[in-house]
């Protein structure tokens, strides 16, 4: 079962858009730097949240199907004897 990669990301891009602008605020930045900052950092942890989770569905769905090719031909074999 694939995971579900936009609202993966979306959640990434939240908690990493609140831990900047808090970082940022505990700083002594002005609320515009935080903002500004906040939303780069949240659009970048988008898009590394969507390749992440492209690549672990790639990475789930490859081992099922060698998992179900591996006992597709352990029963042929079990069948042949």
């Amino acid at each position: 079962m694939p995971l579900d990669v936009r609202s993966i990301a979306v959640r990434f891009a939240v908690m990493c858009f609140f831990g900047i602008a808090i970082v940022g605020f505990f700083s002594g930045l002005s609320p515009f730097a935080c903002s500004e900052r906040a939303v780069i950092g949240a659009l970048i942890a988008y898009v590394t949240g969507t390749f992440a989770t492209i690549i672990i569905n790639a990475v789930l769905i490859n081992a099922m199907a060698e998992h179900q090719a591996n006992k597709h031909k352990e029963n042929k074999d079990a069948d042949k004897v």
